[in-house]
């Protein structure tokens, strides 16, 4: 089964060309190992360039976009995926999710078309965003060979306990996207707390305690040089099992991606 690496790039909200381009290119250099972008977030050619400038060869790190809810019909699937690879300047992109279980989404025909790109080498494996644990086991039942992922928003406010172990029964990972719960984590007392004694930032205790999970990788957003490293650097903390309990005993639960069709 393919790998995830644990921490990639986010690149959601970052559609100005340079900076986008600078960031992924920063990111692989400093030795992220996990590009994730999106039809939707209006960037892939502005990764694309960051991609073709790294001092990396394609091989040595994992690529991710995803296919739009307007795009999700078997032909809409298969000619807009080229469409991507294209603007990304690549052959094929290690994971292509369905981003959201909306808009064009039929089980049945849409992972048809997903199917063909896997079968025409143009995508290495299928993901899942933005899927409830009943979608999950749907989607599964259709395509589950070539499903590894499910990526939906997780973090220390909302810590997706029922989804994540459904991922697990299937043996899928989970990618937490948000995992810094959008700058919120700097404002939790416990992650204050086990950040002072780890001399350590919010961020890193945030996406430590996710990576630490079994089945999980994080790809927290980032543009700047200084915020792209605090993330890497999280890679390097150790959480003691207190410190795991005390994130995991907040009584908190605040949802922040909701665009008005999701199914919850």
């Amino acid at each position: 089964m393919t790998k995830i690496p644990d921490l990639g790039l986010g690149t959601w909200q970052n559609t100005n060309s340079e900076e986008c381009t600078d960031a992924v290119k920063t990111a692989l250099n400093m030795g992220y190992k996990h590009i994730d972008t999106a039809q939707a977030y209006d960037n892939e050619e502005h990764v694309g360039k960051g991609l073709e400038e790294a001092d990396v060869d394609r091989d040595d790190y994992f690529l991710a976009s995803k296919v739009w809810i307007s795009n999700l019909s078997r032909e809409d699937v298969v000619t807009t995926t080229e469409e991507s690879l294209e603007k990304l300047g690549v052959d094929s992109v290690d994971l292509m999710y369905i981003h959201w279980p909306s808009g064009q989404y039929d089980p049945e025909t849409t992972f048809e078309g997903f199917q063909q790109l896997v079968e025409e080498d143009k995508i290495k494996n299928i993901g899942i965003s933005n899927f409830t644990p009943a979608q999950v086991d749907e989607a599964m039942e259709i395509a589950g060979e070539h499903i590894i992922a499910n990526q939906v928003e997780m973090h220390p406010l909302l810590q997706q306990e029922e989804l994540l172990e459904k991922c697990r029964e299937h043996d899928i990972t989970l990618v937490a996207y948000s995992p810094l719960a959008r700058g919120k984590v700097f404002d939790i007392p416990e992650l204050q707390e086990i950040a002072e004694k780890h001399d350590a930032s919010e961020a890193q205790v945030s996406l430590a305690w996710l990576m630490q999970k079994d089945g999980v990788v994080a790809i927290p957003k980032a543009t700047s040089e200084q915020h792209i490293r605090d993330n890497f650097e999280a890679q390097e903390l150790e959480l003691e099992e207190e410190d795991i309990e005390k994130i995991e005993s907040i009584d908190r639960e605040e949802r922040l991606v909701d665009p008005g069709f999701a199914p919850w």
